[in-house]
């Protein structure tokens, strides 16, 4: 158990993983070791993680497709099992590591879901005819997340003085995957619905809460959670009859598509979408196709 917590600390604090990715980890590992425990081995010291053997761990990873798993997170555990492999070799803790020879499923990379700009138009419409405080709030971080593209943890992370939302120089200012502060513009429609929110509306579901510093409030006047910012989106999506599934994070994609439409460079976007490698941006593009097509078919005189 120490062994996965020290290993743990090293993704956080030595290679910059996220918060989510080193808990997703910590579940595969801890899943790991009470496969082991059942199957006759016990690896709760250092020496013990010595003892597991390759056809073990293909044992295990023949569960995870018993089990039914999909793809994507069969290969993530196994991602996670070679890493920390990984580590107990360079660290000396095991002479070999046993991992390598596990193979992982193809996983198709799935192409992102966005919102079409009408169906975004009538969600931030929706949330704009909630009234009181709530409704203020979620008018804002609907707004915010669309102007930005913000992933769902930059948002709820947000601190007082992290949004400017005065003159022609408003952003937003954010901490990404592995701690990197970017700095990313917002148009004046977001600026102001958050700067209403903040003055007038924030007050209100502080509850007396006088030392909160997170920008975005629940009812108890604590900071918002993901969980929470999720099931306001769900509702508001509903209320605007938007069909299909819709989460945070499809608010980012529709902010990059959208973009790419209108105009914006892959580089540009790379840049507000906090990407570290640009190929992580290109599978946008794979969403451009039709547009672009429909775009050749209305300015080719031989398409018409």
């Amino acid at each position: 158990m120490k062994t996965i917590e020290r290993f743990l600390a090293h993704l956080a604090l030595e290679r910059g993983f996220s918060t989510n990715t080193v808990a997703a980890y910590r579940n595969d590992l801890y899943q790991l070791m009470s496969f082991l425990n059942g199957h006759g081995g016990n690896p709760r010291g250092a020496t013990r993680w010595s003892e597991v053997s390759s056809p073990l761990l293909q044992d295990y990873v023949a569960s995870l497709g018993a089990r039914r798993y999909a793809p994507a997170t069969r290969a993530r555990k196994i991602a996670a099992i070679k890493s920390f492999f990984g580590f107990l070799t360079a660290e000396g803790l095991v002479a070999r590591d046993t991992s390598k020879t596990l193979g992982s499923p193809r996983v198709g990379k799935a192409l992102p879901h966005f919102l079409s700009q009408e169906e975004m138009n009538r969600l931030l419409a929706q949330a704009a005819k909630r009234s009181g405080p709530d409704g203020r709030r979620d008018q804002a971080m609907l707004e915010l997340l669309y102007a930005s593209g913000l992933r769902v943890t930059e948002l709820v992370s947000l601190n007082l003085g992290d949004v400017v939302c005065e003159g022609a120089n408003a952003h937003v200012r954010c901490l990404g995957k592995g701690g990197k502060e970017r700095l990313v513009p917002i148009h004046s429609t977001a600026a102001s619905a958050v700067r209403s929110y903040w003055q007038e509306a924030r007050p209100a579901l502080l509850r007396g809460n006088q030392k909160e510093r997170a920008l975005f409030l629940n009812r108890r006047g604590e900071r918002l959670t993901r969980q929470g910012l999720w099931l306001i989106l769900k509702t508001h999506a509903r209320e605007a009859s938007i069909q299909g599934p819709i989460t945070p994070h499809t608010m980012r994609h529709s902010f990059a598509t959208h973009l790419l439409h209108n105009g914006a460079s892959l580089r540009e976007l790379q840049e507000l979408l906090g990407h570290a490698n640009i190929a992580t941006t290109e599978v946008y593009t794979h969403l451009t196709d039709d547009h672009i097509r429909k775009e050749y078919e209305k300015a080719h005189p031989r398409a018409r």
